[in-house]
């Protein structure tokens, strides 16, 4: 299939309910409203393409790049391939999936998180603490948690709210895993309020740090 033909399938799969969805969170209007469940589907009868991955990357239609995403070859993109993909999306979807499925499990995962950090980019800068939420979690040695804390704790109230979900997702990993950090990261949520008022379903966990934190350390307990 070429990228022309895919995007004729996803125009296809499109529908309006989903493409309210997702603009309400923040997507552009190079959308069809596809179902996230359609795209995979499709991934499976693709399996893996790298050059066509590239192609549909570079129509910038959501769907096409949800699609590239599940269907590129990671080993094959540079450091630089990759910083330019991500700084040519702003929905923090997309950038998402990217993480998940083409840039956590890279080998040079550290040298992006170190720079991406520092980035003046939105989405490296989420993606930079996306990568330092992770380590934090399973790989946390050589990391300094104090440091990490105070920029936390100083930067995160006047960052766009696309670093600060994922800024707070690195406090919150701080409080689960470390104890002597546990009081400390809870504080910082309770002082700074983000996210105390989220609307959360029935059964989910609020991404309030001080609930998360709570939540996940009574659970650990109970196993």
């Amino acid at each position: 299939m070429t990228a022309e033909e895919i995007l004729a399938r996803l125009e296809s799969l499109g529908n309006e309910t989903m493409r309210r969805h997702n603009t309400k969170y923040g997507a552009h209007d190079n959308q069809f409203g596809v179902r996230m469940g359609d795209i995979r589907t499709l991934s499976q009868k693709i399996k893996t393409d790298h050059e066509l991955a590239l192609a549909l990357w570079e129509t910038g239609n959501i769907e096409a790049r949800f699609l590239a995403t599940l269907i590129i070859v990671p080993k094959r993109l540079s450091a630089a391939d990759l910083e330019r993909m991500v700084c040519s999306e702003r929905f923090a979807q997309v950038i998402d999936w990217l993480y998940n499925y083409v840039i956590k499990e890279r080998p040079d995962k550290e040298q992006l998180r170190q720079q991406w950090l520092e980035s003046d980019d939105v989405m490296c800068a989420r993606l930079g603490w996306s990568l330092t939420s992770g380590r934090i979690a399973r790989s946390p040695e050589g990391l300094d948690m104090p440091a990490l804390l105070d920029r936390i704790e100083s930067e995160m109230p006047g960052s766009p709210p696309e670093i600060q979900w994922t800024m707070n997702s690195a406090l919150a990993q701080i409080g689960i895993n470390f104890p002597v950090y546990r009081d400390r990261a809870i504080a910082i949520g309770e002082r700074l309020g983000i996210y105390r008022d989220y609307p959360v379903s029935k059964g989910c966990t609020s991404p309030f740090a001080p609930i998360w934190i709570s939540e996940m350390v009574k659970r650990k307990s109970e196993v």
